[in-house]
């Protein structure tokens, strides 16, 4: 995502193995499943999966107890990098589909939904380098709309139905100015124009699927310029008619994902209160689309660190599902071992981190326990 997903100068293969030990898991999974406590109240709960070179954290798939936890607590899935221009175009003219396909057929298989993520994501450095190279010629606006056009017409072409909710657009509002990113595309189309181009044209190929806009602002102290930007793109949205039916929260919670963070909890709970009334006022629904717990500022004792993790999460997600608009709840990651967030941002002390409701063992942790808590007292939708 954005800046704070560039590797640091730990690599990928150090990090799962600093992070990973031998599984020894010899009790069954905890029941009742994630997905059966929320879908008790009308809610869904799934996770994000990835399927890319073994040996880094972005192969979770790979793993054949990540795969069981996946079969055993998720209703839902989402792709955690295949659907991306980055991966799934590597130039103009390929689609390369086998990452995807591999968790499409994985869901088929388990009785799972799929979410889709993400069809434009409005960012200058997640595009393919061959956007900014690309000959648009002598009319740029027409070949960077066929481009886009395109591309969503091709992946939501070939998934159809099988993905019931798609995130459309992913973070074109600069958290620093409240403004809309400039990118390749943009700057030939316009930078609300693409936006609304990319939903449009959702809706006439997925004329049943959810439509989400989804970003990383944050309840933490330093989100209000990102909040206030957000609420603007959606209100100009809804006023030009924008088909549009959900906000994507990431909820990417805990410790603030830069180098020089400090703190934990930061949480502005009134501001954020307002922040979602703004947003269900426009009669949007709300999606969990990226939840986890960022514990960088916390002490190393894995034991304190894993109750205050537990306890914000529980704050956080009881704010979230007092809305009724609150439908979806999705973790990025299901094991610390594979989170994106081990490559990011690094603890000073070095140790890996543990962001994910399962440790490096595929034991269930007490961010699990505080999930399973929130959808029992959470209302009935």
């Amino acid at each position: 995502m954005m800046n704070r997903r560039q590797a640091l100068s730990l690599s990928a293969a150090g990090l799962l193995a600093a992070c990973q030990s031998v599984p020894a898991r010899g009790a069954a999974l905890p029941t009742p499943s994630l997905h059966q406590l929320a879908r008790e109240k009308g809610l869904r709960f799934g996770s994000a999966v990835g399927a890319g070179r073994p040996g880094t954290v972005t192969a979770s798939f790979d793993d054949p107890l990540y795969r069981e936890i996946l079969a055993h607590e998720c209703g839902v899935l989402v792709h955690e990098n295949e659907l991306k221009w980055y991966v799934l175009r590597p130039d103009v003219n390929t689609y390369d589909y086998a990452r995807a396909d591999r968790i499409m057929d994985f869901a088929a298989r388990h009785g799972m939904d799929v979410r889709g993520h993400t069809l434009v994501w409005h960012h200058p450095q997640w595009f393919p380098e061959w956007i900014e190279t690309h000959d648009y010629g002598a009319r740029p606006a027409a070949e960077a709309e066929r481009l886009v056009v395109e591309h969503i017409n091709a992946i939501v072409g070939r998934y159809g139905d099988r993905i019931d909710s798609w995130d459309v657009v992913n973070e074109t509002v600069d958290p620093a100015t409240g403004g809309l990113r400039r990118t390749a595309l943009s700057q030939h189309l316009g930078d609300q124009e693409i936006v609304d181009l990319a939903f449009h044209t959702a809706r006439a190929a997925a004329p049943n699927a959810q439509l989400v806009y989804n970003d990383y602002m944050s309840w933490e102290a330093g989100h209000e310029t990102h909040q206030a930007g957000v609420l603007r793109l959606l209100e100009g949205m809804k006023a030009r008619g924008v088909p549009i039916d959900a906000l994507g929260v990431q909820s990417h919670i805990g410790s603030g994902n830069s180098d020089d963070s400090v703190g934990f909890d930061t949480a502005r709970e009134a501001n954020w209160r307002r922040f979602m009334d703004e947003v269900t006022g426009m009669g949007l629904d709300i999606v969990i689309s990226e939840f986890d717990v960022h514990d960088k500022n916390l002490p190393a004792d894995i034991a304190s660190r894993d109750q205050a993790m537990a306890e914000l999460a529980r704050r956080y997600l009881d704010l979230m599902l007092s809305y009724p608009q609150t439908k979806d709840v999705l973790a990025w990651g299901m094991m610390d071992s594979y989170s994106w967030l081990q490559e990011n941002w690094p603890r000073a002390d070095g140790i890996a981190k543990r962001p994910t409701p399962y440790d490096a063992n595929h034991q269930p942790k007490p961010l699990r326990q505080a999930i399973a808590d929130a959808f029992m007292a959470a209302p009935a939708r």
